[in-house]
Parts: C-alpha cells; sequence; structure tokens
C-alpha cells in the first residue's frame, strides 16, 4: 500500500494491547472500512517483538476452501516436499517459533480459517495470530476488535476529513478546499459516506472531474437504490453508494472493462486484460488506456507493472458481470487464455525467455489455478494437457502440495489414451519423487511408460524415462535411473534437442554416471550439458551442470574451482526461485569452503542452507551420495574454525531470515 495511513491511533494502540494479552485477535467490520490497511500497519509495528518474522497471508484471492491451506503455506515460505497433510507441516514449522501469522480477509474461507487457526494454536504454543473478517471466526479464546469507520467529530474535523484533505491532495490538487464554505462541504460529503475510507478514497478520486457542490449533492441522490439489497445489505449503504457513483459516473466502456476484470484473481498485467477482456465494444487497443482511467478513478491500483483490483470492488464488478449474463463467457476466456500462457510457456522454456515464464507462471499462480479449476469442471481434454504442463514449473518452484492434487485429479478424468496423459502422469511422478513418496512415484512412472509405449511419440518416450529415472536416482538406484534415462535418450534423442524432457534425462543421467563413481564420464557429461544450455540461453539444466562440476570438483580436489561452479548454481536457480536448487547449491559451496579451510564461512553458508532446508522439509536433502559428504564437510569446517566459532556463525545464519542470509551468501565471502 502506498497510500499514507491517516488516524487509528487507539485502534493501533488496541490492537497492540490485545496481542500482548491473547493469542487471536480478530479486526471485524464491513468492507471498505480499512481492516487490511490496519492490520497491516499494526503488524509493521509490532515486528520487533515477535524475532521468528511477522507473515501476511492474502486470502482475498481465494474463491473456495480447496487452496487455502496451500495459500498459507506459500505465505510463510513453507514449500514442503513431504507428502505429509500441509496442516502437520504448518504446525512442526511454527512449533517453537515467535510469529504473528496476519490472515487477511478471512470471510473468503471462514470455516477453513476457523480450523486451521484453532488447530495451529494449539500445536504452536508461541504463535500469535492477526485475522481481519467481516465477522468473528468462532476460535476459543478470541479476542474480537470492531473497526469502526473513520472519526468525524463535531466540529467538522476528525480523522475521515483528514483522510478526504490528503486523497484530495493526491488525486485532484487543483481543487482549493480552502474557500469559504468547502469545509462545510467537505464535512456534509464525509458524513454521508458514513467516514468509511473506501469509500472516501472513491470520492476523491472523482473530484477531478466534479466539483465539491456537485459531488455532495450527487451522494445525497437515489443513486444506493441502483444496487440489489440481498448483494449488498442496508448497512454498507454509504460504500454502495460510493461505489454506485464512481460506478456511474465511469463511462459505458470503463464499465464494461471493470466488470469483465472481475474475473482475475490476482494481479493483472496488460496482455491479459487484453486477452480476456476484450471483445464486442471494448477493442484491445483501447484496453492501456482503460485500465490507466481506472486507476485514475481509484477503481484499480498498480501493482509494479500489473494492475489489482480491491476485493470490494471486484465482487461489485462481478455482480455487474453477471446482470450483463457475461459471468460464464468470460470464464470460459479466462480459462482458455492461461491455458494459452502454459502452452506458450511451455515452448518457451527451452530458450533465453526460460526465467522470465518461470516468473510469469509464478505471478500468474492465483489465475493458474482458477483456470484449471474451470477447466476441470467443463473442458477435461484442456484440464489434462494444462494440468501437464505445470510440470516444467510447479514442483520447481515449490508447489508440489497443489501439483499433485491438480493432477491426479485431472487423470481421475475420463480422458482418452494420448500424450497429454503421459505428461501429467511424467509430471506427477516427478511431484511424487519430490515428495519423497518413492513407492508411488515408482508406479506413476511405470504407468507413464506403459503409456508412452501406447502413444508412441519420442518426447513422451523421454518423459517417461525421466520421471523413471528422477525415482531412482532419489531413491538411491543410480545404475537403474542410468539404464533407463541412457536407453531413451539413445532411442529418441536430437541434435539440436527437441525440448524440455531431452535436457531432463541428461540430467539424470549425469547424475546417474557421477553416482556411480565415472567421474570423468559425468565431468564431461556436464561440461557438454552447460555448453548446450548456454547455446539456448536457459538455466534449469544449466544449473544441474554446474551441480555435477561443483561436485566432481570437491571429490577430485579442486576446492576453488567447486566454489565458482556452486555459485554459478546458486545464481541460476535464485533466478529461478527454486529454493530445492538452493539448498543443494548452499551445501556444495559449504563443502568448498571447507575444504578450502574456511569454517566460518562454510558454517554461514551451511546455516543458510539449513533454513532453506527447513522451510522444504525435505527427507533425503538431495540424491544420497551427497548426504554421504555433508558431515565430513562439517567437521573439516568446524576443526577450521573452531567449535564456538562454528556454532555461532552457524546459529546467527540460521535464526536469520532465509532471503537476507542468501543475499548475503550472493554477495561473496563476508569480513571474518
Amino acid at each position: 500500500m502506498t497510500s499514507s495511513f491517516v488516524g487509528r491511533d487507539s485502534e493501533l494502540d488496541e490492537v497492540g494491547m490485545a496481542l500482548t494479552r491473547h493469542r487471536l485477535v480478530t479486526l471485524t467490520g464491513g468492507g471498505g472500512v480499512g481492516k487490511s490497511r490496519l492490520a497491516l500497519r499494526a503488524a509493521e509495528g509490532l515486528r520487533g517483538g515477535y524475532p521468528d518474522g511477522v507473515w501476511w497471508v492474502d486470502l482475498s484471492n481465494l474463491y473456495d476452501d480447496r487452496l487455502f491451506t496451500s495459500t498459507v503455506c506459500d505465505a510463510v515460505d513453507l514449500l514442503d516436499h513431504n507428502a505429509r497433510a500441509p496442516v502437520e507441516a504448518l504446525t512442526e514449522w511454527l512449533t517453537g517459533r515467535q510469529v504473528l501469522l496476519v490472515f487477511d480477509c478471512c470471510e473468503r474461507v471462514l470455516d477453513s480459517c476457523r480450523d486451521l487457526i484453532g488447530e495451529l494454536l494449539a500445536g504452536a504454543p508461541r504463535l500469535s495470530v492477526l485475522a481481519t473478517s467481516r465477522q468473528a471466526l468462532g476460535v476459543e479464546g478470541e479476542h474480537r476488535v470492531e473497526v469502526a469507520p473513520l472519526s468525524m467529530d463535531a466540529g467538522g474535523e476528525g480523522d475521515a476529513v483528514r483522510l478526504f484533505r490528503e486523497r484530495c491532495a493526491t488525486a485532484a490538487p487543483a481543487v482549493s478546499l480552502d474557500s469559504p464554505g468547502s469545509a462545510d462541504v467537505v464535512s456534509a460529503i464525509c458524513r454521508r459516506l458514513e467516514g468509511i475510507p473506501l469509500a472516501v478514497e472513491l470520492a476523491c478520486a472523482r473530484l477531478r472531474e466534479s466539483s465539491l457542490t456537485e459531488m455532495a449533492d450527487r451522494l445525497g441522490s437515489r443513486l444506493d437504490t441502483l444496487v440489489d439489497e440481498t448483494v449488498w445489505p442496508r448497512r454498507h449503504r454509504a460504500l454502495r453508494t460510493a461505489i454506485g457513483w464512481s460506478h456511474e459516473l465511469c463511462s459505458p466502456i470503463e464499465r464494461l472493462l471493470w466488470a469483465r476484470l472481475s474475473v482475475f484473481r490476482g494481479p493483472v498485467d496488460v496482455s491479459d486484460a487484453r486477452s480476456v477482456c476484450a471483445g464486442g465494444p471494448l477493442d484491445a487497443h483501447d484496453i492501456p488506456r482503460l485500465l490507466d482511467r481506472l486507476v485514475d478513478q481509484s477503481v484499480l491500483q498498480r501493482d509494479g507493472t500489473r494492475y489489482r483490483m480491491l476485493d470490494t470492488l471486484c465482487e461489485y464488478g462481478a455482480m455487474w458481470l453477471a446482470e450483463l449474463g457475461e459471468d460464464e463467457t468470460l470464464a470460459r476466456r479466462h480459462a482458455e487464455h492461461y491455458a494459452t500462457v502454459l502452452a506458450e510457456a511451455d515452448a518457451g522454456w527451452l530458450s533465453d525467455q526460460q526465467v522470465a515464464w518461470y516468473a510469469r507462471i509464478s505471478a500468474s499462480h492465483p489465475d493458474v489455478r482458477a483456470a484449471l479449476d474451470h477447466l476441470i469442471e467443463n473442458d477435461p481434454d484442456a484440464a489434462l494437457d494444462a494440468a501437464g504442463r505445470t510440470g516444467l514449473f510447479w514442483p520447481c518452484c515449490g508447489h508440489l502440495h497443489e501439483s499433485r492434487d491438480y493432477l491426479e485429479r485431472v487423470l481421475a478424468l475420463d480422458t482418452p489414451e494420448s500424450p497429454s496423459r503421459t505428461r501429467a502422469l511424467w509430471a506427477l511422478g516427478i511431484t511424487l519423487t519430490l515428495q519423497g513418496d518413492h513407492q508411488a512415484a515408482l508406479r506413476v512412472g511405470e504407468e507413464c511408460a506403459s503409456a508412452a509405449r501406447q502413444d508412441g511419440t519420442a518426447q513422451s518416450g523421454l518423459f517417461a524415462a525421466h520421471t523413471l529415472g528422477l525415482t531412482h536416482l532419489m531413491a538411491g538406484r543410480p545404475q537403474a535411473a542410468y539404464d533407463v534415462s541412457d536407453e531413451a535418450l539413445t532411442a529418441h534423442s536430437t541434435s539440436p534437442p527437441s525440448g524440455a524432457p531431452q535436457l531432463c534425462c541428461m540430467v539424470i543421467r549425469t547424475f546417474a554416471d557421477s553416482a556411480l563413481g565415472r567421474l570423468d564420464e559425468a565431468y564431461a557429461a556436464a561440461v557438454g550439458l552447460r555448453r548446450l544450455s548456454l547455446q539456448y540461453g536457459e538455466h534449469w539444466a544449466r544449473s544441474y551442470a554446474f551441480h555435477q562440476l561443483a561436485f566432481i570438483d570437491l571429490l577430485q580436489g579442486r576446492a576453488h574451482d567447486a566454489e565458482r561452479h556452486a555459485r554459478a548454481m546458486l545464481a541460476s536457480k535464485h533466478n529461478l526461485h527454486d529454493n530445492l536448487g538452493i539448498a543443494l547449491a548452499l551445501d556444495l559451496l559449504t563443502g568448498a569452503n571447507a575444504v578450502q579451510g574456511n569454517g566460518v564461512e562454510a558454517a554461514r553458508t551451511s546455516g543458510t542452507g539449513n533454513t532453506f532446508w527447513r522451510m522444504l522439509g525435505h527427507p533425503g536433502r538431495g540424491t544420497p551420495e551427497l548426504a554421504e559428504v555433508r558431515d565430513l564437510w562439517e567437521l573439516q569446517a568446524r576443526n577450521a574454525a573452531g567449535g564456538d566459532a562454528y556454532d555461532k556463525a552457524f546459529h546467527d545464519a540460521l535464526s536469520d531470515d532465509a532471503e537476507h542470509g542468501l543475499a548475503l551468501v550472493l554477495q561473496g565471502p563476508q569480513p571474518s
């Protein structure tokens, strides 16, 4: 939130005091009253009292309970790689930590919030929760703080008027509020809007085009009768009046865009808006200008290069979309658009746009989920194809529980055997392997291989070999991993590579070579893989080539080269936001520091690495051969630094924020 924060001093004090006495404090109140902004400001002020962090859980883009727990895990950076229930992982993650979790917009998934927060508070005794909701959660021990509208005092001043003046100075600096009678008009407007902050901000955005007197007259009209009482309860009359007035003053084409934008679940960029919202009287070329117009009118907020709509305004837009009879059409367009985005990301994976596509899919995560849900209900074949294409992105970025859920759902649909089904089996197989569920992964991998034989395409054969090879490798069967990947590469590889599955199999075969002790062969393969990757400009395969180079350098006594390669891997994995890869790279960097006698630096990188492994909850911490040398590296580092110095550096890094610790490592060795 970039705008200033006005008033609420007594409320901030009340929230701070309540959290010293109660472990769950819920801010309640109607839409637009400022609950989220108050919670954010309170959390910022209380950050120093929670040494293990303050985490914001945004529930505003949820539309059912299915994705609730995954959203909470994502918010606290818990990318759990175990197959256990997410609630169990969350409780373990929070146990022993003094943390404040802020749950925003709990009314979206009230029952799920009640159940999860109750379980977390029972299982993590040092946890505190601050929640915002239009109604109380109903959790035992909950303390409720009702968030009232901004104050209006008898003299025509108060926080509501202060907010009006501040927003007016930003939205319409040419408008003078100091002329005779202006103060009375401003006070009357704020009273009409009942001091509701969102209503005040929407009104101020109109001062570019309306005088104060016109605004006051308009707000005194019968605009509020235009809104269905069953959708907007009577107690929200002031807010719905302001929104309805803002809506009526938009041009018809702006209203149409407002309604159509309500189909999005997260921030939207111009290309998304054009693809989904254009049509009929709304020309694609006009959309950038219209988006900026809606920003000027406070309907949208800029979020970097993207646009975000507050959930209250989104609800209003959705109501009008249904009135227009376009809700089903726009839901279909939205789903088709994000299925296309996934297809384009898949096609662009083996290119210098790979990092950009990872960022794109990550930024669109809520909308990709919504698209998949729609396709599962309405177009099973398209759902199967789209879900399979998440396999290059979601497992890499830690969305394993969601990946498994969606893939199991699409594979249960009544769809024919096809390369799309084979690909979905591949994606499920690697997801299960990364969760440590090797038995289930092997079963799915064998089913994938059978499907690949049936559909007969080279790409399916490589996908099947990759999922089987990865399962064998992670389960400690390197010879089986080598055999299955080598056989597929011999039968199906092309020069240049035909796509992602060929590089995936090349990575497996290289890892299997080194695990079997064929270090020279593995090193040569890694050099070739790095060269190939550089030609395409991609980072995923290159990062694993660097992994093998660093690992073999360490085994063969080239610690300086190992450090260089480990840092290169770390940079690539950081670009991809691949936390599993980051953890592996930090382990290798720890080994390089330890072998070079840099004991304190090794302790620091090890502590930072452990923060990432703890986030991942990974059962095996990488391939088995790496586990064999970790203890040796720690012993070398401890001997070089001395036990006390090692322990201090390790625990300082372990208690640091993961991203901050990673930033320090990326900067290079720290002064002793």
